[in-house]
């Protein structure tokens, strides 16, 4: 009888749940090993206290190649911001006078800054299109007008990308350009008639084609034409069905749009002002050699005569003064800026404000041009 008790009582335990006291551990398995260790100090590699830090020039060179190439947008964003507050330190210390401070700020100068960061204008994240242009704003101006060319090649890309908010950034990026670089930018290659280009693709102000290109709608070319619908028009009459947030929205972005063609046109079509004559400036122009200024603000001084580069159409083609940008403006987008105009004048509001003073510009540009004088 004591062997067949026992027997039950070991049967029970399987299915009784021990009751422990209060503040007393657990019992520790046979098969336990103690892995708990002191330590007094703890090192982290490459971040130990005792290396020196990196210089700031390999600071400034690793933060400037993570804002071009790092996949996190709040890499690329934290980047940026760092070479912001960078460069804008250089800008104060030259300003106060306290000698090249850009240049310890900036290693790799302006160009080699623009090269690296100029594809985020068309980034897919907000926050970062967003840090670049307080950047862009940050460098200084005559440092930037060499490289307005190569700047507006992806400013044309951003005004006409699918996403409006891209849009909208890439136009704020070309209104800085235009006040640090309005001349350098209307007379670079490209400049005058392709911008003029995106811009109409940007607000479906459509231009016909020139006469004896591929395009051009004829009697035997087999094509019809039909107006193209702007990226305004569309977000504002999406809004329309959707509450006013949206069509305010997309009116908004339609004036912006037609005052920086508005500011582009006015600087194109401004009357140059004749420098007073100086024979010291004349004698000097001719036998002495110039000056480093002068050498960067114009680093291609026969450029228009395109001897070694590629052949140019009359898109890509330098329009070097006033004369000739009125002559291909009158003969490629005048009549339809001047239609459009009318059509958004009536729209009032922003939108016709902004169209009133683009009129004005036109009026005033234009106003000198006789088109019987000039083939």
């Amino acid at each position: 009888m004591g062997s067949s008790t026992r027997k039950k009582n070991e049967k029970k335990k399987d299915f009784q749940k021990t009751k422990l006291k209060v503040g007393k551990a657990r019992a520790k398995p046979t098969n336990f090993t103690d892995t708990s260790f002191r330590s007094k100090s703890i090192v982290v590699n490459q971040q130990s206290l005792s290396e020196t830090a990196p210089e700031a020039a390999v600071q400034f060179r690793h933060n400037l190649s993570l804002a071009a190439s790092s996949r996190s947008d709040n890499q690329r964003r934290d980047a940026l911001a760092y070479l912001t507050s960078q460069i804008s330190g250089g800008m104060n210390d030259r300003n106060s006078g306290n000698g090249s401070g850009s240049t310890s700020h900036n290693p790799v100068g302006t160009v080699g800054v623009l090269s690296k960061l100029l594809p985020l204008i068309s980034d897919p994240a907000a926050p970062v299109r967003t840090q670049l242009l307080k950047l862009f704003r940050a460098l200084p101006p005559d440092e930037v007008r060499p490289m307005a060319a190569k700047i507006l090649l992806y400013v044309r890309a951003g005004i006409t990308n699918l996403s409006s908010a891209v849009r909208d950034d890439a136009l704020s990026t070309l209104e800085w350009l235009l006040e640090v670089a309005g001349e350098d930018l209307v007379s670079s290659p490209g400049g005058w008639l392709k911008t003029l280009n995106g811009f109409g693709a940007m607000m479906g102000w459509v231009a016909p084609p020139p006469p004896g290109s591929a395009g051009a709608g004829g009697v035997g070319s087999g094509w019809s034409s039909a107006p193209k619908s702007s990226f305004a028009a569309i977000a504002t009459k999406s809004g329309s069905s959707s509450g006013g947030r949206r069509l305010a929205t997309g009116g908004q972005a339609y004036a912006r749009q037609i005052a920086a063609l508005a500011k582009f046109l006015e600087i194109g079509l401004r009357r140059e002002q004749p420098s007073p004559y100086d024979p010291k400036v004349l004698w000097d122009s001719l036998y002495r050699p110039p000056a480093a200024t002068a050498t960067i603000a114009k680093t291609n001084p026969f450029g228009h005569l395109n001897i070694f580069g590629a052949p140019r159409d009359e898109d890509s083609e330098m329009y070097a003064d006033r004369e000739d940008r009125q002559r291909v403006f009158a003969k490629r987008w005048q009549p339809t800026i001047t239609t459009g105009v009318e059509e958004a004048r009536k729209e009032g509001g922003a939108v016709g404000r902004a169209a009133a003073t683009l009129r004005d510009v036109l009026e005033t540009g234009m106003s000198d041009y006789d088109s019987t004088t000039i083939s």
